[in-house]
């Protein structure tokens, strides 16, 4: 498998390989097409659009310019796990039962009980496929992509990096085709990007005919940095601006498929990152001198990174394209997260939110739409694991953690971190002791959210 013949990104590749996903003979209702673009690692700085001043995005520049670039997009957890977790299913990591990190020798993942957008959209005769990274369980068969509503799986089960010598394991890191792992091992790291580019543009190239969804979950840029020959040397930023832009041109080679099979008015693309960049390595990941520091991204104005609940773990970029419904050109700061994209899509898919389970996401089609006077109903809560560390209402934010930072003290008395963000989003201004009426009715929302396995021994 190292040595197969990688193909390009062009439709006609794609159109010459025989069908390995049927299509229907039926006309396709007027459903949209769903696409989901999600990297890993990916920092809220590291795109053009976002303010990156040497990585060039044109193609994500193009996308948010045709649709709408969300300032305040917000994952539910500041690690893989759980942010996906979130992601498939609107519900808060801790809900959702996988608030940490799976590795690899864990009997851990998503449980058969939670509903993943993958179901919904399949009981709306969506077809369905999952290209790149899972990381929501691999020990058994009810963990895998093909039993929580996809039709069809390739990719790497976990992260890059879960296999010796950064994690101490002897499970092989396999490239998996659907339920099974492929032969291929060691994996080819270094064209990773392209074949996933391959699988996604062959997909929807397949599915044309009907409504389809498509989860793309790129490994990159999660450290060790892989990308291809044709791409190294192509950014000022070094190796990681070559990852980020091969992403971005990734993202081109969808947009071209969708234009040329005529379907780019009626789907739906979002594009984000799992959780902020891993400016805070530990020291596992420089063993073998493979991995350096710069290998991480940036928070651009933002505190902090992964792993951290100030807001460059939780807060990253999110770019949303619908051409028939989201008008273009927009720029928003108010607060959408990764969970609301369960009710929106499926609301716009023309489903029905399960009744029988508490989806903490909220349909935000309103705000994507350009409706300045909407505001979304709940608070965004900050939890890290099972740890509930913060809370943001409107433009307020209160933290109350014993973790500042990386190198930096610990807070020993736990005093309470009230940041105004949209004056302040880089939280250098420490508001508690002007607004103390504030910081008692942030604490008391806090107090009063109630999830199973919660974690609350800092809020007082």
């Amino acid at each position: 498998m190292k040595n197969q013949k990688i193909f390009n990104y062009g439709i006609a590749a794609t159109l010459s390989i025989t069908s390995a996903y049927p299509v229907k003979a039926m006309e396709k209702e007027n459903k949209p097409n769903i696409i989901i673009i999600y990297t890993d690692d990916l920092g809220y700085g590291d795109l053009s659009c976002y303010g990156n001043p040497v990585i060039r995005t044109p193609h994500l520049d193009k996308l948010a310019s045709e649709g709408i670039r969300l300032t305040s997009f917000y994952v539910a957890a500041s690690t893989s796990t759980p942010s996906r977790a979130s992601l498939l299913t609107g519900r808060y990591p801790v809900r959702a039962g996988l608030p940490h990190v799976i590795f690899p020798n864990e009997d851990r993942g998503l449980s058969k009980e939670e509903v993943t957008i993958a179901e919904a959209l399949k009981d709306l005769s969506y077809k369905t496929m999952c290209v790149g990274k899972w990381h929501l369980g691999q020990t058994r068969d009810e963990f895998l992509p093909i039993n929580h509503g996809f039709d069809h799986y390739y990719g790497l089960i976990t992260s890059n990096d879960m296999m010796k010598p950064w994690v101490q394991t002897d499970i092989p890191l396999h490239l998996y085709r659907d339920n099974e792992p492929t032969d291929e091992y060691p994996v080819d790291q270094s064209t990773l990007t392209v074949r996933y580019t391959h699988e996604a543009c062959r997909f929807i190239a397949e599915s044309k005919n009907e409504p389809f969804f498509l989860y793309l979950a790129h490994n990159m840029p999660h450290v060790p940095l892989y990308v291809s020959e044709k791409s190294k040397g192509r950014s000022l930023a070094g190796l990681y601006g070559d990852v980020i832009e091969e992403i971005d041109e990734s993202v081109g080679a969808i947009l071209q498929t969708l234009k040329e099979h005529h379907l780019e008015k009626n789907t739906i693309i979002i594009f984000a990152s799992d959780n902020g960049p891993w400016i805070n390595m530990p020291e596992r990941m420089f063993k073998e001198n493979r991995v350096k520091p710069w290998h991480a991204g940036s928070p651009g104005l933002l505190r902090e990174g992964k792993t951290t609940s100030y807001e460059g773990g939780f807060r990253v970029p999110g770019i949303l394209r619908w051409p028939e419904k989201i008008p273009p050109s927009q720029v928003s700061s108010q607060v959408v997260t990764n969970m609301d994209l369960f009710p929106t899509l499926i609301r716009a898919a023309g489903g029905e939110i399960p009744a029988d389970r508490i989806i903490d996401g909220e349909d935000v089609m309103p705000i994507l739409v350009g409706n300045k006077g909407y505001q979304r109903e709940n608070d965004f809560f900050y939890i890290q694991g099972t740890r509930l560390e913060a809370i943001r209402s409107s433009e307020w934010k209160l933290r109350v953690s014993p973790y500042r930072g990386y190198g930096k003290p610990v807070n020993d008395k736990l005093l309470p971190e009230l940041f105004n963000l949209s004056l302040d989003p880089s939280e250098q201004y420490n508001r508690a002791n002007e607004f103390p009426d504030l910081v008692d009715s942030l604490l008391q929302k806090m107090k009063d959210l109630t999830i199973p396995g919660l974690d609350k021994k800092f809020i007082h």
